[in-house]
C-alpha cells in the first residue's frame, strides 16, 4: 500500500494529462472534484493541460533570450523544456547548442557600444571554456568545431580571420533560424502525453524482448545439444584413460617388484580393457613380441568408442525439400540449408553422422547427379546473400568428409562455380570463408588438384597471399594450405615457376608472420617449389638464404629443422628424377579426412522470428519422411575430370585435421632419421609405408629417399 501511495499522486497526474490530450472537458472536471473530495493529491504540472499548451510561449521566451543575449535565462529555459536525452544522443541538438554557446560567448561583441563591460566578457568566456571542458568535448574530435575551442584565448576574435564570419549578422538569423525550426519539431513532440507514451514504449519492448527470448532459446537448444555430445564424449574418453592409467600402474609396480611382464599378459589387460569385439581382435591380431606395440595399443585406445545408443535422426522427405529449396522465399531457403547444414555437423560422429551423411547422397540432396540447369547448386548464385552464404556453408560442411567431397567431384561444374564466388564475394565475407574452406577440401582430391592448377587458382592464391591484412585466421590459414597442395604437384610447382620471384617474396613474407600456424604450408609450398632449377636460381638471386637464416635465430626447433632442409633444397644439384611428373603414378584412393569444424557454424546471420521453426524443429514438423535412410555406399568419381594412372602416394592435408591427426610428428621424424638417414621432405600423410614429420615424409623404399614426390 505504501508503495501506491507514494506513485499516486504521479499516477494521477498522467491520468489528467491524457484526459487533457484527448479533451475529455467534463470528464477532467468530475475527475479533479473527485480527487478533491477523496483527498487525493492531484499535481498541477505544467504538463498538465496539454490543450493550454505552453510550448508557443516556451518558444517566444527561448527566442527573446537569444536576441537579447540573456545567456543564464536561455539555458534555464532550454534544459528544462528540451529533454535531456535529446540533448545527449540527438547530434542535432548536439551541434545546435554548441553554436548557442558560441552566440552568447560573442554576444557582447557584436552587441556593445564601444569596449564591453569587461567583467561580464570574462564571464561569458569563463562560462564558454566550462561548457568546453565538459559537456562539449564530445565534439573535440570533430573537424567542424575544432577552431572554436580556440576562441576563449584569441585576444581579438573579431578580426581573427578563423572567426569572422561569427561577426555577421547572416551568421546570427541562420543560427537564430535554425534554433526556431529546432523549437518547433521538439516542443511540439513533447506534447505527447506520457501514459500514451509509456503504453507505446512498453508494447514495443515487449515485442523485442519476446522475440530477443525466442532467439535466445533456440540458440540455447543447439548449443545445450552440442555440449552434450561433447560431454559424452569426454566422459568416455576420461573413462578409458582412467582403466589404462590402473592398468599401467599395476604392470609398472609389478616390474619394480621384479615380475616381469609378458606378451600374453599386455595382450589380456587389452582385451579386458575393450571389450568391443572390434578392438578385442585388433588386440589379438598384434604380435605383442615386438617392441613398442602396447604403446600402439595404448594410442588406439584413447580413440572415441563408438557409441551403441546413440539413436538415428528420423528420416526427411527430400522430394519437398528440395522442391521448397528450389521455389520457397529465400528467408525459407536460408533456413532449410541452415537446418540441414546443423544436422550434419551436431550429429554424432559414427554411425548417426554416416546415415546423415548417406541420406543425404542418397537423395542427391544437392542435385550432384542431375542435369537439370535449376538444380539446388545454382543457390550458390542466388541474388540474396543470406541464401548464398548458407549454401557456401552447406558445401563446406559436406566437403569436410571423404564421403562429401567424393560426392560433389561428381558434379563437373561445381568447382568453377565455386572459383567464380571465391573471385566475386568480398573477402570479408562469411560466404567467402567457407567457399575457400571447401576448395582446399576439395584440393585432397587429386583430380580436383589438376582442375584447379588448370584453371590458374595458383597465381590467384599468390595475389590473395600478398595482402594477408585483408585476412581472418581461417582464409590464411586455408588459402596457404591449398597453395601448398597445389604446389606439391609436378603441374602446380611449373605454374610457380612462371611468376617465381611474386610467388618467392609471397612465401618469404608469410615466414615472418604473427600466426604460427601457417607455418607448416609456408615451409612445404617453399620447399616444393626450389625442387625447379629456375625457381632456386630466382631464390639465390634475391637472398633467400640470409632471409631463412634470420628464421634459424628465432625459430623452434621444429621450424629450425624444417628451414635447414629448405636451404639444403636451395643449394642442392638438379636430379634426372628430381622433377618427374606426378601424371605416371599409380591412382589410390583418398584418406579418410574427417573433420567437422567449430567455424561452419559460426556467426549465424539468420535469426528466427517469433514462432518460426527452425533447426532440427523445422526439418522433423515439416519434412518429415519414411524410411529415406540407406546403406553406405561407394560412387566411382565423375568423368568429367580425368584422374592420372601416376600419382604420388603422398596426400596433401587440410588444416584442422593436420593438426588433429599428427601430434606426434617430432617422434616420427628421430625414427625416420634413424632408420633411413636423412629425410626427403614433402608432404604430410602417414601411410602403411612412411614416416612423417609435418611437411618431411621418408618413404621406406629406397629408391624413393632422394625422389621429390610431386
Amino acid at each position: 500500500m505504501g508503495d501506491v501511495l507514494a506513485y499516486e499522486a504521479e499516477f494521477l497526474g498522467l491520468v489528467r494529462e491524457y484526459l487533457d490530450f484527448a479533451e475529455f472537458e467534463e470528464t477532467v472536471k468530475v475527475f479533479a472534484k473527485e480527487c478533491k473530495i477523496k483527498g487525493k493529491p492531484l499535481p498541477k504540472t505544467a504538463g498538465v493541460s496539454l490543450r493550454d499548451s505552453k510550448a508557443v510561449p516556451v518558444q517566444k521566451d527561448l527566442l527573446e533570450a537569444f536576441d537579447n543575449g540573456e545567456q543564464k535565462d536561455f539555458f534555464q529555459l532550454w534544459e528544462e523544456h528540451v529533454s535531456s536525452s535529446v540533448r545527449d544522443n540527438e547530434p542535432v541538438a548536439q551541434k545546435l547548442e554548441f553554436y548557442l554557446h558560441v552566440h552568447f560567448a560573442t554576444y557582447l561583441l557584436k552587441h556593445s557600444v564601444g569596449k564591453p563591460d569587461k567583467a561580464e566578457l570574462e564571464e561569458r568566456i569563463s562560462h564558454f571554456k566550462a561548457y568546453l571542458e565538459t559537456k562539449g568535448a564530445a565534439l573535440s574530435q570533430t573537424t567542424e568545431f575544432l577552431p572554436f575551442y580556440a576562441l576563449p584565448f584569441v585576444p581579438n576574435p573579431m578580426v581573427h580571420p578563423s572567426f569572422k564570419e561569427l561577426f555577421q549578422d547572416s551568421w546570427t538569423l541562420d543560427l537564430r533560424t535554425r534554433l526556431e525550426k529546432f523549437l518547433c519539431l521538439t516542443l511540439k513532440a513533447s506534447q505527447t502525453p506520457r501514459l500514451l507514451t509509456l503504453f507505446k514504449e512498453s508494447g514495443q519492448c515487449n515485442k523485442e524482448t519476446l522475440q530477443h527470448l525466442h532467439q535466445q532459446l533456440v540458440e540455447s537448444e543447439h548449443r545445450t545439444m552440442t555440449y552434450l555430445k561433447r560431454f559424452n564424449k569426454m566422459q568416455a574418453d576420461y573413462h578409458n584413460l582412467i582403466g589404462v592409467t590402473a592398468e599401467l600402474v599395476d604392470s609398472l609396480e609389478a616390474t619394480v617388484n621384479g615380475k616381469m611382464i609378458t606378451p600374453e599378459y599386455l595382450q589380456s589387460v587389452c582385451v579386458r580393457l575393450f571389450s568391443n569385439q572390434m578392438r578385442q581382435s585388433v588386440a589379438q591380431s598384434i604380435d605383442f613380441t615386438r617392441p613398442g606395440t602396447a604403446s600402439t595399443m595404448l594410442r588406439a585406445s584413447l580413440a572415441p568408442v563408438k557409441k551403441q545408443d546413440v539413436p538415428l535422426l528420423p528420416s526427411l522427405d527430400y522430394e519437398k525439400l528440395k522442391k521448397d529449396l528450389l521455389t520457397g522465399n529465400d528467408r525459407l531457403k536460408a533456413f532449410l540449408l541452415q537446418a540441414l547444414r546443423w544436422r550434419l555437423t551436431t550429429s554424432h560422429p559414427g554411425e548417426q553422422r554416416d546415415t546423415v551423411l548417406q541420406a543425404y547422397i542418397s537423395n542427391d540432396l544437392l542435385d550432384c547427379h542431375s542435369k537439370c540447369q535449376r538444380g539446388v547448386l545454382k543457390l550458390l548464385q542466388s541474388k540474396s546473400e543470406v541464401v548464398r552464404q548458407y549454401m557456401a556453408r552447406l558445401i563446406n560442411a559436406f566437403a569436410s568428409l571423404a564421403e562429401g567431397r567424393l560426392y560433389l567431384s561428381q558434379n563437373p561444374v561445381l568447382l568453377q562455380m565455386l572459383e567464380e564466388r571465391l573471385k566475386a564475394e568480398d573477402k570479408d565475407s562469411l560466404t567467402w570463408e567457407n567457399v575457400l574452406g571447401a576448395l582446399q577440401k576439395f584440393s585432397l582430391r587429386r583430380a580436383l588438384q589438376s582442375a584447379m592448377i588448370k584453371d590458374g587458382l595458383i597465381f590467384w592464391l599468390a595475389d590473395v597471399l600478398a595482402d594477408t591484412d585483408s585476412l581472418s585466421d581461417y582464409t590464411l590459414e586455408y588459402s596457404i594450405a591449398l597453395f601448398m597442395n597445389l604446389c606439391l604437384r609436378s603441374a602446380g610447382k611449373k605454374m610457380c615457376a612462371r611468376i617465381a620471384d611474386r610467388v618467392l617474396r609471397v612465401l618469404s613474407d608469410l615466414l615472418g608472420h604473427e600466426n604460427h600456424e601457417i607455418q607448416p604450408y609456408v615451409n612445404g609450398a617453399l620447399y616444393s617449389i626450389l625442387a625447379i632449377p629456375s625457381v632456386r636460381e630466382e631464390a639465390r638471386a634475391m637472398g633467400m638464404e640470409e632471409i631463412l637464416r634470420c628464421f634459424l635465430k628465432e625459430g623452434n626447433a621444429e621450424m629450425i629443422r624444417q628451414i635447414e632442409f629448405i636451404i639444403k633444397q636451395l643449394y642442392s644439384e638438379p636430379l634426372n628424377d628430381n622433377i618427374v611428373s606426378d601424371d605416371e603414378e599409380e591412382e589410390e584412393d583418398e584418406e579418410d579426412h574427417d573433420i567437422m569444424e567449430a567455424d561452419l557454424d559460426k556467426d549465424e546471420v539468420l535469426q528466427p522470428q517469433l514462432g518460426e521453426l527452425t533447426g532440427e524443429k523445422l526439418l522433423t514438423t515439416e519434412y518429415l519422411g519414411i524410411m529415406t535412410h540407406t546403406p553406405k555406399t561407394k560412387r566411382k568419381l565423375f568423368p568429367g575430370v580425368h584422374q592420372s594412372i601416376d600419382e604420388p602416394l603422398q596426400r596433401p592435408v587440410t588444416p584442422r585435421y593436420h593438426r588433429t591427426v599428427y601430434p606426434t610428428h617430432q617422434l616420427l621424424y628421430h625414427l625416420s632419421v634413424q632408420s633411413f638417414g636423412k629425410p626427403s621432405p614433402s608432404s604430410c600423410i602417414l601411410r602403411e609405408r612412411e614416416c612423417v614429420c609435418v611437411c618431411v615424409c621418408v618413404k621406406k623404399t629406397p629408391s624413393n629417399l632422394n625422389k621429390l614426390v610431386a
